[in-house]
């Protein structure tokens, strides 16, 4: 590992991946690995050029960014679409800021909004519903669970909980997220202000629309769909582009939760996750500012 700096905590957010990782094998095996393959390879090597210039070894984070963002893509998402996405995440959104803990925006969702935007009718058309132990040999394509939702179809907790359902790769084990939370409550790796502000802010109102919006979706079931707990516990958390006090955090969360509920009910994107995050980086900084205690 002498190509690598240590870092604890990018480990320990690693460690809680995994499972989810493991678990999503079963389901997309083959598919899973072909990306990983290409998305750590060129996200490791667009770091490596950057930092040997300067004399200095590939940061931890960057296993986590190429783990974030593969867990992130619908499954069938070709090879080529992914291996452009993490170089711009790599390039755009961290070297080009000074490498690791000078980027504002977090490398991994920018590369995932980067290819978005770019090759939308790739990124969502891609999903499949997973068949436990399948590993992605046996195929079958669906519309996401948020997408159903605004067709106003049924869906089964059960499903969504064990992450039987069409979505990104990694965003369907609800049981493993929470397990991820636990555990990085637990070693003080992420903020628990961050996640709890975020999921709470977005089910009150996902709650209040439910109740006043005749066509937003049922709160549950639209709480447990799409990418809002892997977000909330993962990604939104990423202490270089979350705010550092503990006030500046609750309200980072708030803004991402708000975001991604607002942009779910009324814009044509079903999922709003990784706008909100983007926006919330943006105003972290100022959070952080306008919320430090003035010393006397």
């Amino acid at each position: 590992m002498a190509l690598f700096q240590k870092q604890p905590m990018m480990r320990k957010v690693l460690y809680a991946l995994i499972p989810i990782y493991i678990y999503s094998l079963f389901f997309y095996g083959v598919r899973l690995i072909w990306l990983s393959l290409f998305v750590f390879t060129f996200g490791i090597l667009s770091e490596y050029i950057f930092e040997k210039k300067k004399g200095k070894k590939v940061s931890e984070a960057v296993l986590v960014t190429c783990m974030l963002y593969t867990l992130s893509l619908p499954p069938l998402t070709p090879w080529w679409i992914a291996t452009i996405g993490i170089i711009f995440g790599i390039v755009f959104a961290k070297e080009a800021y000074g490498g690791f803990g000078r980027n504002i925006f977090n490398p991994a969702i920018t590369a995932r909004l980067f290819v978005y935007i770019a090759f939308p009718s790739y990124m969502t058309n891609g999903w499949m519903i997973p068949k436990f132990g399948s590993f992605g040999l046996d195929v079958t394509t669906s519309a996401t669970p948020l997408a159903l939702l605004k067709e106003s179809q049924t869906l089964s907790l059960k499903d969504l909980f064990l992450g039987f359902r069409a979505g990104s790769i990694g965003e369907s084990a609800i049981f493993l997220i929470i397990i991820g939370a636990i555990y990085l409550i637990f070693t003080k790796t992420a903020s628990w202000k961050i996640i709890i502000s975020t999921i709470l802010s977005a089910f009150i109102l996902t709650a209040l629309f439910d109740i006043f919006i005749p066509s937003a979706p049922p709160t549950i079931f639209a709480l447990l769909s799409g990418s809002l707990l892997f977000v909330s516990v993962f990604i939104a958390t990423d202490p270089i582009t979350a705010p550092k006090n503990s006030k500046a955090q609750v309200i980072y969360g708030i803004i991402i939760g708000v975001s991604i509920v607002i942009i779910r009910t009324f814009s044509l994107f079903a999922e709003g996750t990784s706008f909100a995050v983007l926006l919330g980086n943006t105003f972290a900084p100022f959070l952080d500012h306008v919320t430090k205690k003035v010393k006397k």
